[in-house]
């Protein structure tokens, strides 16, 4: 019985993986350029079909639905500097499966900013289950990589768990030199070289 629900579930995975190929090739004859999240960008080209692996470091960006303003400049500043930032409001799709889509797209980060502020310190909601998760994620990885990058968006407490172990960063008064400091923890701690490489496909 394993033998035959192992080669059913194989045989599932090839046909999906078929389907999709399938509709990036009719997307790409169509002149559409095709975006896998978290491996890179399929382009027509001249030759036929081009691959840009993505190299951006990905950041996902946790807050509160009352910091999104302050949010939205914190993630357009970080793509103006060349990285990849998440934001939900700008990545999630109608009719995706939301809490499984933020999972995978912070399992796939490569750095989580943390956004608190006293909008969310007493507030219950997804904010404190994507901290959780993160920093479920953190754990697994080595100890000298940083992954969880927390800041303050105002005055407020960082919970005891996170602020007795990670160092923050504040964004006030002074927005620019916060903006500084996280800039220069990400270009220092990138698994990721920034650089632009486009390869001919088949």
């Amino acid at each position: 019985m394993k033998s035959k629900s192992r080669t059913k579930g194989a045989g599932k995975r090839i046909a999906s993986g078929q389907r999709v190929a399938s509709i990036v090739r009719q997307c790409l004859l169509s002149g559409k350029e095709v975006e896998i999240d978290g491996l890179g960008t399929f382009r027509p080209s001249k030759r036929g079909f081009a691959f840009e692996p993505e190299t951006r470091p990905r950041i996902f960006l946790a807050y509160v639905e009352e910091d999104l303003a302050l949010v939205r400049k914190l993630y357009r500043r970080l793509e103006t500097e060349g990285y990849r930032p998440w934001l939900d409001k700008e990545k999630l799709l109608p009719g995706q499966n939301w809490p499984r889509s933020i999972e995978r797209a912070i399992e796939l980060s490569d750095f989580f900013i943390a956004c608190f502020s006293s909008q969310g310190e007493t507030k219950r909601g997804h904010f404190h289950c994507e901290l959780r998760y993160a920093l479920d994620c953190a754990q697994r990885m080595p100890l000298e990589e940083v992954f969880f990058v927390p800041v303050r968006l105002n005055e407020c407490a960082v919970p005891r768990r996170i602020s007795s172990q990670i160092q923050y960063v504040d964004l006030f008064p002074d927005w620019e030199r916060g903006i500084q400091r996280v800039l220069r923890t990400i270009k220092r701690h990138s698994r990721k070289p920034m650089r632009d490489s486009l390869r001919p496909v088949g």
